[in-house]
């Protein structure tokens, strides 16, 4: 095969795996920030940051993990004593965690999306822990 070749198939396999991606992101359930705020209490949920560690630290739900979602496919294994438990994930918006949420289920985890991300949650005056590392 010529180098043109090469390149269009490479063009080509990343759009079917883009292509992929959006309809896996499309079949995960979502919820509120009101949901997700209403669930913190519940001991069978777990809530996950798949933004970085800067964006964690400035402004998080408190208690919440953070496997940065660039991290988060060779993390699985530190989600398992959680694998019973519904997750939900955030992120700034949801673009991310949509992602995450979409590789969980897809590993076997019950997991949502929470839709508008850190920025929604902070937009309905829900309460935010700052600084630290958690």
């Amino acid at each position: 095969m010529n180098r043109r070749t090469l390149l269009i198939a490479a063009g080509a396999a990343a759009l079917i795996a883009a292509v992929c991606l959006v309809a896996q992101r499309s079949s995960v359930p979502a919820l509120s920030v009101q949901e997700t705020h209403a669930a913190l209490a519940d001991t069978s949920v777990f809530v996950l940051d798949v933004r970085t560690p800067p964006e964690h630290r400035a402004a998080r739900i408190a208690g919440t993990a953070l496997i940065p979602l660039d991290e988060l496919g060779g993390r699985l294994a530190e989600l398992r004593p959680h694998a019973h438990k519904r997750i939900i994930v955030y992120c700034r918006t949801d673009n991310r965690s949509g992602t995450a949420a979409a590789l969980l289920r897809k590993n076997g985890f019950d997991a949502y999306n929470m839709t508008g991300g850190i920025v929604r949650w902070k937009a309905e005056s829900l309460p935010v822990a700052e600084g630290g590392s958690r």
